[in-house]
């Protein structure tokens, strides 16, 4: 069984869990998971795990999460109850603010600030995804969580779309950020285009697109040169490299003894990945083997 990452181009339109479905098929497993989600209007960065590699996402998570990049646009002067172009109108109010009304509103939403999250969103709210409560006509309310912009950049304007740039946190969301600046200028917003650019590590640049390799696949090309190593997106841990008899007790569960600082380690045996591992007080125990 493979073993790796797919660093998979998201089209739009497709839900991220049915994209890992189709990776784990090229690779014959039932085992796959993705890191992050993106909304099925989304496209762009979507890490797939396969096999093993499903192990690391938690590591992977924990050391990438705190930023994200996306490309985004919107249309002013109406408004959805997706705060997107696939939801239902709900207000419209055919406002359009300037330029400079925009520029003045984005430093405001940069920093540690308050965020509001969609309606449709899969948040939690009284044990319910706030998604399914929408869709059962239930009305909650979702209490604000902070979150934090790094970057918020305006584009241009190109034909009723006004693009923007942000760097963000974990658990921000775009919609909200469209809405908050439209809020901002005194008008109302809904977001026509999401393009996530960078995640948890992973960058558009050294992503592929499915339907490249289902074409590769049915015609007996070598798809599987684009699987990533098992260790890919773990750069920021140090590592441990463990001789044949230390390396065989770590990877039967034994605690090994080690130098250095507490934290988390890469563990290698050679030039073999086998695992994550915690140091503590001199001793390395093992987290997850490989």
């Amino acid at each position: 069984m493979a073993d790796g990452f797919i660093i998979l181009d998201k089209e739009s339109g497709l839900f991220s869990r049915t994209a890992g479905g189709r990776i784990a098929r090229m690779f014959e497993t039932k085992k796959f998971g993705h890191i992050g989600t993106l909304d099925p209007m989304a496209s762009g960065v979507l890490p797939i795990a396969i096999g093993g590699a499903t192990k690391m996402i938690p590591f992977i998570e924990e050391i990438n999460s705190n930023h994200k990049e996306y490309l985004f646009s919107c249309q002013f002067g109406f408004e959805t109850d997706t705060l997107d172009i696939t939801g239902h109108e709900i207000a419209r109010d055919n406002i359009v603010p300037t330029v400079e009304m925009v520029e003045s509103a984005l430093p405001k939403l940069i920093g540690k600030i308050m965020q509001t999250p969609p309606m449709y969103s899969a948040v939690h709210v009284d044990g319910m995804r706030a998604y399914d409560a929408a869709r059962r006509g239930k009305n909650i309310e979702i209490p604000p969580r902070q979150i934090e912009i790094f970057e918020l950049e305006f584009l241009g304007v190109r034909n009723a779309s006004w693009h923007f740039r942000v760097m963000c946190s974990r658990g921000t969301y775009v919609r909200s950020i469209a809405r908050d600046i439209a809020k901002m200028c005194g008008c109302i917003a809904t977001v026509d285009m999401i393009r996530r650019t960078q995640t948890n590590g992973f960058t558009i640049k050294n992503a592929v697109k499915l339907d490249f390799l289902e074409n590769l696949v049915n015609n007996g090309g070598d798809f599987k040169k684009y699987l990533e190593p098992i260790d890919s997106g773990l750069g920021d841990i140090p590592v441990v490299n463990l001789d044949g008899t230390a390396a065989g007790v770590y990877k039967n569960g034994g605690f090994v003894a080690t130098v250095g600082a507490a934290g988390l380690r890469r563990v290698y045996s050679g030039d073999a990945f086998i695992g994550i591992g915690m140091v503590s007080d001199g001793i390395l125990r093992p987290k997850r083997t490989i």
